[in-house]
């Protein structure tokens, strides 16, 4: 067991740990402190681990065999075996500009991050390690094979979007079932549900970061959908509106209503009386369905800016959904008005999960 490992977290790593949220992701600190008390310091430290994670794999400066041994670490510094010490002090002295004070403050404080983790009961551990485990895995398979101009096909998509996403729907039910005997008589229903409500928000930041993505040389977007409406991807260019790049647009909006819709699914396998938990997943459904409403209207944006929800949309869904977290009928209701006119794919086509081991 490494030293901070054995060492339990004091008020000051848990109130930094609370800033760092609140520095690395508006939506996540709005989202979180609706959970139950018992939930909120271990969804937070994942959050923030897969966080570091993130920040591994966008690093520039970093070759593929460095990303691979500092993710490498991570997950074994996860999993008590390594000290984070030395981890922050490597990195931290790699990371170029491109990674944001905010982040490079995370790496500065992951010892206080990890003695948290290290407190946590041993199957949200477990379920922490597994997610950081697989994601890592996944994020450098896609970091071996570059993609400027799209994805090969939606199979692809849908593996990239498990392993940065699905998997951590897994681990968030996983960690919900700890929490609750009475939700864990939903797990079986629960896991499999979970990664189409992390894959319908996952494709909606695709959707909404399409143009900033694409300035930086990556593209998200499947080849096969716009291949089949007679358009290729390695020609796109900011603010297409080729309607043949439009049909395969809408046709993956249409994929992740369908998803989205899935992700209801899931929220309502919740009992209704934890309203806490079931703020927390709908306000983030709610975000993603209000996203695609304005991307169905303007499918020819410039950025993710131009898109972006007025203070007033994201106090109503707030407002409504809070109100509405107990009622199933009513929720089913809201959902369906906030959907309604935007296509919904038949049947979606998400990762099987259940080969990964668990």
């Amino acid at each position: 067991m490494s030293a901070t490992s054995s060492n339990g977290p004091t008020d000051g790593d848990l109130s930094c740990q609370a800033r760092l949220l609140q520095d690395v992701s508006r939506t996540f600190a709005l989202t979180i402190p609706q959970l139950p008390h018992r939930l909120r310091w271990p969804v937070t430290n994942a959050y923030l681990l897969c966080r570091i994670a993130d920040t591994v794999e966008d690093e520039p400066a970093l070759s593929l065999a460095q990303k691979q041994a500092f993710l490498d670490r991570l997950v074994q510094m996860i999993a008590g075996r390594e000290d984070a010490t030395p981890f922050a002090r490597d990195l931290g002295s790699l990371l170029s500009s491109s990674t944001t004070e905010q982040e490079r403050d995370l790496v500065a404080n992951c010892s206080r991050v990890i003695r948290i983790t290290a407190s946590l009961r041993s199957s949200q551990r477990g379920a922490i390690v597994r997610c950081l485990r697989i994601m890592s895995g996944g994020m450098m398979e896609f970091q071996r094979n570059p993609n400027p101009v799209g994805l090969k096909d939606c199979s692809c998509l849908d593996r990239y979007c498990y392993y940065v996403a699905g998997v951590v729907g897994e681990m968030l039910t996983e960690l919900f079932c700890d929490y609750s005997a009475e939700v864990n008589k939903q797990r079986k229903g629960l896991l499999e549900l979970s990664v189409a409500y992390a894959q319908g928000l996952q494709m909606t930041n695709i959707l909404k970061d399409l143009w900033d993505d694409r300035r930086r040389g990556v593209c998200w977007l499947p080849r096969d959908v716009f291949r089949a409406s007679g358009f290729e991807l390695d020609r796109l260019s900011p603010g297409e509106a080729d309607p043949r790049f439009l049909d395969g647009f809408l046709e993956l909006v249409a994929i992740t209503v369908r998803l989205l819709r899935d992700g209801l699914r899931y929220v309502l396998l919740i009992p209704a009386h934890e309203a806490g938990l079931r703020r927390y997943l709908l306000w983030s459904l709610g975000l993603s369905v209000l996203t695609l409403r304005r991307l169905y209207r303007t499918p020819s944006f410039m950025s993710g800016r131009n898109i972006r929800l007025s203070r007033l949309s994201v106090l109503a869904l707030i407002v409504l959904s809070s109100v509405l977290a107990r009622s199933d009928s009513a929720l089913k209701f809201l959902f369906k008005a906030v959907t309604r006119g935007l296509p919904v794919a038949a049947q979606p086509q998400t990762v099987n999960s259940l080969h990964i081991e668990r």
